[in-house]
């Protein structure tokens, strides 16, 4: 799998980012706090969604301030092009995923469940498995090393898709027992059942069964008898009951009646009144009118020019109760307008003069402004020329500053290439040429580890001799023979001490010289090492050289450019100061013409003040002359409402005579007798009720008694074949559930026999490639080899032979172990459990927290190892300037002090990160 490109908006500290990654390794470089970490999290968020945020939320993925973020991936894997869109939205105080599409050549997938489960199938891996192989995140670079055996077994079983099958034998294993569970219960079910079928067939229940359904039948009979005679009572009671009731009945209607009679009295004597208080309410409305009529005669004389209150001129009648009111315009002009065109008269002119004052106070409003803005702007230019006279100063000061760095950096280019020189010299007196230190040294060390070798062999003979030496002497002084163990006397081998002690003597003499000869060599070797590090020294140089180089050119570039900016703003000023002079001029001729647009708003404002009191004048004889018409139109209602009150009554005295005659025939149908009789028939059928229930009460509770007796037997009957049914069926299920266990059991065992086997081929693979990728790290150093257990125990052997658990390791040592361990991880999963797998990017988040200068060293030579075995993109994030000497690639992160948001941008580290002797 290779990262092609990750887009951002609004995702944490950056409003919009797009980074595009290359083939090899890309170093992600910035001051801590830059937003370096947050362009990985972006990328396994991308992939695993909220799986990736530990315990955050969504919420702290958008950025602070805005309500919505999105994160667009493109990779590819396996040769195939996929894209991965997430768009996230804050709905009241929780963010939620708005929109979560994976694109694949052939598909779509949608929802953040479906995307996530899609990506764990296509790179083999969970968010769990990505952290613990291909991303190592910040301050987790020792996870693996403080992880117990335990822990780190069931990580790496994941990673190499073992855990599944501990899983399939832990659910075998769950299946045996629960098959078990099952199978006890069932055997014990199957003996109950046998022992329940037993007790009840003992019971004879058929005849029992026959006897109970005789006694039934008599009961049964008696009840029908007496419900018989219990129904002729009950109607007896309901035609007694039904005379009471419409005796009853009829009492009530003639008391209603009455009520009615009594009510209709009240409200034709109310409906009376309110005639009365009617004709008050006209007398009051023809008072009110004469009071109008009066106010607007007066208010029609005070007005200057006559008015008309009618269309035609003329005079006014109001037409109450059909008689003419006063004339109000006698005396007025017969072409006088009317009041209401008066009033569209006077309107019209007060919009003109309004309109008329609302454009001289723009006028005013604009000029003023005008005024305003112009002598701003002249403020504005005076400031901004200040500003760039500013500018100019601090570029002068700048371009001597860069002048004085330029002759700097010339003479740090002079001396990098005097070092060069001098460390290149030092192969003059060299046995081999530049450039051949590290095949000679790799000679060497293989001479020397033969040397070892033999010493060690010869150590070992000497060792043996010596003690059979010592053996024989012992014999000897014993008196028997020191070979064979006989008497002296007896024994043909008495001269064999003296020839071990000359084959001493000869090993002794071996193993001085092979000492001699690995001393030789382990001088030769230690400058051979020598030699190596002037090669890579030079290295390092050539590469500053060629920084500074290139730094100086930028330079001379960047002084020059701001030279010319410097000329440009001088000439920038002078313009500035020119167009604010001008701006004060043409302000002061516009503040002149002001006074004059004043004294006619005046004048305006004083004219349409006469106008509002003539219209305030008109309005109120409008007013009146509509409260005339209201107040005509009041009486009508008035007595019209009266008049329906008189028709009201009448209908209502007809009501009366009618109920008063229905009072009278009800009143005249009483019948005493029949009544007496009926109330007799009543007490005699309750009292025959009240006997006879008691009676068949008991009779029912004796039937219910015996039918629930047939009931039970019944069911006895129909509970001992279920139970003979059931019998059969647990006999069967009993049969297929040992069947079942024995299989149960056979599959655990498969499963763990064949985990066993991969977890130990596994083992070993790892354990390989641990090795060899802690030697690419420390070769010649003072670590021999590293073990890893079945149970994926960690020992790390020193050269002496001495054990060591990983957590005895120097901070930096214990780092570098465990990036070891996660290459060697990676490399093992891109080796595939069958077959070559594509592997996601190596993924290094602040691996140099706990390194010293040394051990970074050491962790660029396990990076540009992992490059060599092929890993095809490695991302690293640091802040740490020795980093970037092994980078294909550099990206640099800046955070706006203003903004806090960060950005990206492409190129080479800080100037002063690279020069730091300057």
């Amino acid at each position: 799998m290779r990262v092609d490109s990750l887009s951002l908006r609004n995702f944490k500290c950056y409003a919009e980012a797009d980074l595009g990654l290359e083939h090899g390794v890309t170093v992600v470089h910035g001051v801590n706090g830059s937003g370096k970490s947050t362009l990985l999290e972006a990328v396994f968020f991308a992939l695993y969604g909220s799986k990736a945020l530990d315990d955050r939320t969504l919420d702290d993925v958008i950025t602070i301030g805005e309500d919505e973020s999105e994160v667009d991936l493109a990779f590819t894997h396996d040769g195939t092009s996929y894209r991965i869109r997430r768009e996230l939205k804050l709905r009241g105080d929780r963010a939620t995923t708005t929109k979560c599409v994976l694109e694949t050549p052939d598909d779509t997938v949608e929802g953040a469940r479906d995307v996530r489960q899609e990506v764990t199938k296509l790179l083999r891996m969970d968010a769990d498995a990505f952290v613990n192989c291909a991303y190592v995140r910040q301050g987790e670079v020792n996870k693996l090393i403080h992880a117990s055996p335990r822990e780190r077994q069931d990580m790496i079983d994941d990673l190499l898709q073992l855990g599944a099958l501990e899983e399939y034998r832990e659910r075998a294993s769950e299946a045996r027992l629960g098959v078990k569970d099952v199978l006890d219960r069932q055997e014990g079910a199957l003996e109950k059942l046998r022992e329940q079928i037993e007790t009840k067939e003992d019971k004879d229940l058929p005849e029992r069964l026959n006897a109970l359904e005789t006694r039934r039948a008599d009961v049964v009979a008696e009840i029908d008898n007496f419900e018989s005679q219990r129904e002729a009572a009950r109607e007896t009671l309901e035609d007694a009951t039904e005379v009471l009731e419409r005796h009853e009945e009829t009492r009530e209607e003639i008391t209603a009646l009455k009520g009615d009679v009594e009510e209709l009295r009240e409200t034709i004597s109310a409906t009376e009144r309110e005639r009365e208080r009617f004709l008050e309410t006209i007398q009051d409305l023809e008072s009110e009118r004469e009071s109008v009529l009066e106010e607007r005669t007066s208010l029609l004389e005070d007005l200057e020019e006559p008015v008309s209150l009618s269309a035609g001129g003329g005079g006014y009648s109001d037409g109450v109760d059909g008689s003419d009111g006063p004339n109000d315009a006698e005396s007025a002009d017969e072409n006088a307008p009317t009041v209401d065109a008066r009033i569209d008269t006077l309107e019209s002119r007060d919009d003109e003069l309004r309109d008329q004052l609302e454009e001289i106070r723009v006028e005013i409003t604009e000029t003023s402004g005008e005024v305003d803005r112009l002598r701003t702007r002249a403020d504005e230019l005076e400031s901004e020329a200040d500003e760039k006279q500013a500018t100019i100063d601090d570029l002068a000061e700048t371009i001597e500053a860069e002048a004085e760095t330029i002759e700097r950096r010339e003479e740090t280019l002079s001396d990098l290439e005097d070092e060069i020189e001098a460390q290149r010299n030092r192969f003059e007196d060299a046995p081999i040429a530049f450039g051949d230190a590290d095949d000679h040294r790799d000679e060497l060390a293989t001479q020397r580890d033969e040397y070892k070798s033999d010493l060690a062999t010869v150590t070992a003979r000497i060792e043996a001799v010596e003690a059979s030496i010592e053996e024989g002497e012992a014999l000897l002084e014993e008196g028997k023979c020191p070979e064979c163990g006989q008497p002296v006397e007896d024994s043909p081998h008495v001269d064999v001490l003296d020839e071990r002690r000359e084959e001493l003597a000869d090993l002794e003499a071996e193993r001085d010289d092979i000492e001699a000869d690995l001393a030789d060599a382990e001088t030769r070797l230690e400058r051979a090492e020598e030699l190596v590090e002037v090669e890579s020294e030079v290295a390092e140089l050539e590469g500053n050289r060629e920084n500074v180089a290139q730094l100086l050119d930028e330079k001379r570039e960047t002084i020059a450019e701001r030279r010319e900016r410097r000329d440009e703003l001088g000439e920038r000023v002078e313009d500035l100061r020119e167009t604010a002079t001008d701006k004060r001029d043409e302000a002061d001729d516009l503040e002149e013409g002001l006074a004059e647009t004043r004294e006619r708003l005046g004048d305006l404002n004083g004219e349409r003040a006469e106008i509002k009191a003539e219209l305030e004048t008109l309005e109120s004889v409008a007013s009146l002359t509509d409260r005339l018409e209201e107040l005509a139109g009041d009486l009508e209602r008035a007595r019209t409402e009266r008049a329906n009150k008189a028709e009201l009554n009448e209908e209502r005295r007809t009501r009366l005579s009618d109920k008063r005659e229905r009072k009278r025939a009800l009143e005249d149908e009483f019948d005493e007798g029949r009544i007496e009789d009926a109330r007799e028939k009543k007490r005699n059928a309750e009292h025959y009720l009240e006997q006879v229930e008691p009676k068949l009460q008991e009779l029912e509770e004796k039937r219910e008694g015996i039918q629930n007796a047939i009931g039970a037997v019944e069911q006895e009957l129909e509970d001992l074949e279920d139970l003979r049914t059931d019998l059969e069926r647990v006999e069967d299920r009993v049969a297929d559930l040992r069947s079942l266990y024995d299989e149960a059991e056979t599959l655990q065992a498969t499963y763990g026999d064949l985990r066993a086997e991969l977890r130990q081929r596994n083992v070993e693979t790892l354990e390989r490639l641990l090795n060899e990728t802690f030697d690419l790290v420390y070769q010649n150093d003072s670590y021999a080899a590293i073990d890893l257990d079945g149970d994926y125990r960690l020992t790390v052997y020193q050269k002496d032979g001495e054990a060591l658990e990983p957590e005895q390791l120097s901070g930096g040592e214990r780092a570098l172990f465990n990036l070891s361990l996660r290459c060697a991880i990676y490399r093992l999963l891109a080796e595939g459990v069958e077959g070559s797998a594509p592997m996601p990017p190596l993924i290094l988040d602040e691996p140099t927290v706990f390194l010293d200068s040394g051990h970074v060293t050491q962790l660029v030579s396990l990076i540009e190892s992992m490059r060599d075995l092929g890993v095809e993109q490695i991302v690293v994030v640091s802040h740490d300037e020795e980093l970037v000497g092994a980078a294909d690639d550099l990206v640099r992160v800046e955070k706006d002090a203003t903004s806090n948001r960060s950005r990206l941008e492409r190129g080479e580290p800080p100037e002063a990160a690279l020069l730091a002797s300057d």
